[in-house]
């Protein structure tokens, strides 16, 4: 994924570098016409200072009796030449053209202009030329000078282009800093985000808005479950106490005392159901103090000699490791033990006989991380969309489950600040992964 200041840089570079293809294209042609122009003003300029000193001193310097009725000048490199000679033709010249001349037995190309003029009857031509390859050298040398100013100017342009996103989208990342990390919508930050942008700001007090909702919501749901899971429990533990009571009688009938027993199994997971709602409103309430600092080890080793006994009935193996040793603070012992109590009982559970259970602690960059792995049955991925759901079991329905234990789990984690990540593919196991926050 590519953050959006650096889509629109490379979008703004894009175009930059078509409009500069678009230019290279052109830039010989270009480039060409705008250094023969510039040459022919040269000319038109010299013929202009020649014409004006030999108006200042008189042609007689240049033509004398005693001479070729012909006068030649030329530089050392033969880059350029003034020819002045006395003519015979009717028709007046001026034009610039290329052609050849041949000084000192050198043949060489030059762009030449051509001026005939009249001075007391006499006509006379001035030609001034400029060798084609000096007029390449500067095409190059201009050339090259464009291209490393192009170059120059992209790079310029990206840094800025990068800076000046950065800037503008400063606000959006804010606000999308908010919302990371955020498990309960009391806890986003409700400062407005400074912003001269009416679009980042719009979303800001939409997003502050929706929070606001959502936890509201939250709050008379929590309070619904609180208030009808405790009317629960009342009638639960009546009729429990009655049933109870119909099973001390000597005269009851066999057949009915089966179906109180059943009665009171039903009541008692209704009970235990109702108890767990309770729990999980509770922690999403913060009715539980985080005062302790626990050995996440030590409440290990307490999880698996307490689930031992049900793996060795189901024949699985449980293996521990602990590498590393942790002490975290700001927690609640009671709660982080059925936090894993209930990972590694799931895992013993959907683990066949003959199958293991392992459990792993270690530091890894500096964060304690406990591995809860099984080699049972596995999670297809419509199970891992639902795996923290309430009600939402992963198990068959011939399992006496509600499946909400998960969901105390994550609850109890979301409580606690630690991450939960889990991998899972049929037929080859589970491994649950708990990444502890830095705080020991």
């Amino acid at each position: 994924m590519v953050r959006l200041e650096i889509k629109l840089a490379f979008f703004n570079l894009l175009s930059k570098l078509v409009f500069t293809a678009l230019f290279l294209i052109f830039m010989s042609f270009i480039i060409e016409r705008i250094n023969l122009r510039q040459v022919d003003n040269n000319l038109i300029q010299e013929r202009e200072q020649v014409l004006a000193l030999i108006e200042k001193i008189g042609i007689e310097p240049f033509i004398t009796s005693d001479s070729t009725d012909a006068f030649g000048s030329y530089n050392i490199l033969k880059e350029e030449f003034i020819s002045l000679e006395k003519v015979k033709m009717q028709e007046d010249l001026n034009y610039i053209e290329v052609t050849s001349r041949m000084i000192e037995g050198d043949e060489i190309e030059y762009r030449v202009l051509n001026y005939s003029f009249t001075v007391d009857g006499q006509k006379y031509l001035l030609e001034i030329g400029k060798s084609l390859s000096s007029i390449l050298l500067a095409k190059r040398n201009i050339t090259k000078v464009i291209l490393v100013f192009l170059a120059f100017i992209i790079i310029i342009t990206l840094v800025t282009d990068l800076q000046y996103n950065h800037f503008l989208l400063r606000p959006l990342n804010k606000i999308t800093d908010k919302l990371k990390g955020i498990s309960n919508p009391s806890h986003f930050d409700k400062i407005p985000v400074k912003t001269s942008t009416s679009d980042f700001y719009s979303l800001d007090k939409a997003l502050r808005d929706l929070m606001e909702h959502i936890n509201d919501l939250f709050q008379k749901e929590k309070e619904i479950t609180i208030n009808i899971s405790h009317e629960l429990l009342t009638p639960v533990s009546v009729l429990r106490s009655k049933l109870e009571n119909l099973l001390l009688k000597d005269d009851i009938d066999t057949g009915i005392s089966v179906k109180i027993e059943e009665s009171l199994k039903t009541l008692h997971r209704l009970q235990s159901l109702v108890n767990s709602l309770l729990l999980i409103a509770r922690i999403e309430s913060h009715q539980y103090l985080r005062d302790e600092t626990i050995d996440i080890n030590e409440v290990l080793a307490e999880t698996l000699n307490e689930i031992s006994p049900i793996a060795d009935d189901k024949g699985v193996i449980l293996q521990e490791e602990y590498i590393s040793e942790f002490l975290f603070r700001e927690a609640n012992r009671s709660l982080i033990f059925s936090m894993l109590f209930n990972v590694v009982n799931n895992a013993v559970k959907f683990t066949q006989t003959g199958g293991e259970v392992s459990v792993k602690s270690f530091l890894h960059n500096g964060k304690f991380t406990v591995i809860i792995s099984d080699t049972g049955k596995g999670l297809t991925k419509a199970q891992m969309s639902t795996l923290f759901s309430r009600f939402k079991s992963r198990i068959t329905a011939s399992v006496n489950s509600t499946g909400i234990g998960l969901a105390i789990t994550k609850s109890i984690a979301d409580f606690h600040d630690i991450t939960i990540t889990v991998t899972s593919e049929p037929d080859r196991g589970t491994s649950f992964s708990f990444l502890f926050p830095q705080n020991s």
